[in-house]
């Protein structure tokens, strides 16, 4: 058995990405492994591994079963906990995927309670009274409500997770949180013991996050967003089975030319590219019907992002507000405009590596998944922060790169001018 101590399944690239960072920041020895491993595969040895999978919009069976899969692999490398985790904004759909592969890993690992917790307070995402808030508005009446792949006309998280699964959803107010660790835990039993195995927690606060991963020390399978993280090192640590560690400032990255690659159309994505626009940086919009006609290919995108100055990045972006999004994908078809800006974006950037890229920031979880499986990237350390969620990661092997894979609502308005400062 490895010396792993938890083992976590995330349902996009940046999310795992997102909960590595927390985790290491955390002091916990983190990597991240793409993709669900073989039935054989050897992980890395590190205190946490977190899979990372494309498994958010994927039909259902597919989800289960990678998710299984890595589950599976977790457990043989000897992970005594297993977190599930989903966006801090419960990207779903009402038919999935996070219940239906909750439901699978509950079974599985024999759960008696799993909590729900997407909280993410540095990102403004609380829960109260069970309702997901996005800063000061609920989720539904957030820029979520236009997502193009999982657009969320609900907030009531009890609700949105009971119309995915057959188990009972329950709560767990503010009240209990704040009377601490043990209030918690006393309540996840008493509602284990009325049949209720599915257990939605307010969290306003860090603190309250740290009181949450206190009270699920023992639990075999906690969901939630990256934040739920926060608290579950230290009770590793409180167990005497993790170390204290220093973290690193600053990511050693190879030489070489930096670039953006941007596919997300969230108001906080379309902010930073307005700031890099504003800075000077050479930037080329992408066109799916472009895309669709042959007008645009990745070898033009490629070719003209390399013959740009190489004393600043470039930037590739499809990125657009949500009314040119749904007429392009009424156009194309909703997935299809998806899955061509996708596969150019994995063609690019893997004729980006061979023209000499080294230091690639990429904008949105499904522009990630596709860039990291077109480049071919197995194993990705985490490295520093450079805004809540979102870490400089260096790819264990090849290609020799530094990846920042950002989700789509996550970052200051800066955060594409001042990322790379954090580059040696």
């Amino acid at each position: 058995m490895g010396r792993m101590l938890l083992g976590v399944i995330a349902d996009d690239m940046t999310g795992a990405t997102d909960v590595a960072l927390m985790l290491n920041r955390a002091g916990m020895r983190t990597v991240q492994v793409i993709g669900a491993p073989s039935a054989n595969a050897t992980l890395p040895e590190a205190d946490a591994v977190v899979v990372a999978l494309k498994s958010r919009t994927n039909p259902v069976s597919e989800a289960v079963a990678q998710s299984l899969a890595a589950c599976e692999a977790l457990l043989a490398a000897g992970a005594r906990q297993i977190l599930f985790k989903y966006c801090s904004t419960f990207d779903s759909t009402p038919h999935g995927n996070i219940g239906p592969v909750a439901d699978a890993l509950m079974r599985r690992l024999g759960a008696e309670s799993v909590i729900i917790c997407p909280a993410f307070p540095a990102n403004g995402r609380s829960i109260y009274q069970g309702y997901l808030f996005v800063g000061s508005v609920p989720l539904h009446e957030s820029s979520m409500k236009d997502h193009p792949l999982t657009p969320m006309r609900d907030s009531n998280l009890m609700r949105l997770m009971a119309a995915q699964t057959e188990t009972p959803v329950g709560h767990i107010g503010y009240a209990t949180v704040l009377a601490g660790a043990g209030a918690v835990k006393n309540r996840l039993v008493e509602l284990a013991g009325q049949g209720v195995r599915y257990v939605v927690t307010d969290a306003l606060t860090n603190d309250d996050l740290m009181v949450l991963g206190a009270a699920v020390d023992g639990a075999v399978l906690l969901t939630g967003g990256s934040g739920i993280a926060m608290g579950l090192p230290q009770n590793f640590r409180k167990a005497g089975l993790l170390p204290d560690r220093d973290i690193a400032a600053h990511l050693e990255a190879p030489e070489g030319r930096a670039g953006i690659i941007s596919g997300s159309c969230s108001t906080a994505t379309r902010g930073q590219i307005k700031a890099a626009l504003e800075a000077g940086y050479p930037a080329l919009k992408v066109d799916p019907l472009a895309l669709a006609t042959g007008e645009q290919t990745a070898r033009i995108l490629a070719d003209w992002a390399l013959a740009q100055p190489a004393d600043r990045p470039f930037l590739v972006y499809s990125s657009d507000d949500p009314a040119e999004v749904a007429a392009i994908q009424g156009q194309l078809g909703r997935d299809k405009a998806g899955e061509i800006v996708e596969q150019a974006f994995a063609e690019t950037a893997r004729l980006l590596a061979k023209g000499g890229v080294t230091r690639l920031l990429v904008a949105g979880g499904e522009t990630s998944g596709a860039v990291v499986q077109g480049l071919g990237i197995q194993t990705l350390e985490i490295g520093p922060e450079i805004d809540p969620g979102v870490p400089w990661t260096r790819v264990v092997g090849s290609p020799a790169m530094a990846v920042a894979l950002k989700s789509g609502n996550f970052g200051a308005p800066d955060f594409f001018l001042k990322a790379w400062s954090l580059l040696r």
